[in-house]
């Protein structure tokens, strides 16, 4: 027989770890079915409620039980936001890339966010989410959303006013990130630019405009093709800064 009591902190769990997967990597996809989301949700936090010792909830009216509700499910929300930020910087990196190659101008449908992205941040995109899973870091998100229950116990969530410094400091290293998966493409347009402009002075007949147009499309696929194998290493850094925003985001959460 379970008690109101012990219900009411199975509720708490299953709201901070629902909070997680609605904003996580891989999770938080609109092609992941909700119903899985949820039966997802239930078997962790009945995992997690067998596997933490039970402490009592601070609380003496419904409406102080509904705040603490809230900032379970802020909690989870922030981890998993925290965690999810690094694929935005696949897709400014990818909208760079295609800005100098010419492909801006051709955008496609992401069934992942429901709106339109560039050729190559796609690419980058579904890339990287490629190595999370055989990587098996999604093992690893579950884990850190349940070891944030033996961090910051149910009950215990203070979301800190530092918090957005903790922020902005991963926002500068992701777009450092960023500008290093585009830079190749930058040296190499910066080469082409200046060989157009040599041609133009020397050949002032020529229509620089459509044929600069063929040759940086030319040359952008043929350093994306050898880009490939550096996206390894633009995962790792990636995966790194998504494991410290985590681990740091923890002190700021328990108040």
């Amino acid at each position: 027989m379970i008690s109101l009591n012990h219900l009411e902190y199975f509720i708490l769990i299953f709201v901070r770890i629902s909070g997680f997967m609605v904003a996580a990597p891989i999770f938080s996809m609109r092609m992941v079915p909700m119903r899985l989301k949820v039966i997802l949700s239930l078997g962790i936090s009945m995992a997690v409620f067998h596997m933490i010792p039970y402490t009592g909830l601070n609380y003496s009216t419904a409406v102080e039980y509904a705040i603490v509700v809230i900032t379970e499910m802020l909690a989870g929300l922030i981890l998993g936001f925290m965690a999810n930020v690094a694929y935005y910087i696949l897709s400014f990196a990818g909208q760079m890339i295609d800005q100098e190659i010419g492909f801006s101008m051709v955008n496609e449908y992401d069934p992942i966010t429901a709106g339109q992205v560039t050729v190559t941040g796609n690419l980058y995109t579904y890339s990287v989410l490629l190595m999370v899973l055989v990587t098996d870091l999604h093992h690893y998100l579950i884990r850190a959303i349940v070891d944030s229950f033996t961090v910051i116990g149910i009950g215990g969530v203070k979301i800190s006013d530092g918090l957005y410094v903790l922020m902005k400091k991963f926002m500068f290293d992701y777009f450092v990130i960023g500008f290093r998966i585009v830079l190749p493409i930058f040296a190499c347009m910066l080469v082409v630019n200046t060989i157009l402009g040599i041609m133009a002075r020397v050949a002032p007949q020529m229509s620089m405009f459509v044929i600069g147009l063929q040759i940086k499309v030319f040359a952008g696929l043929a350093v994306l093709v050898l880009m490939v194998m550096f996206i390894t290493g633009v995962c790792d850094n990636l995966f790194r800064e998504m494991i410290d925003m985590m681990k740091q985001t923890l002190p700021y959460l328990g108040g």
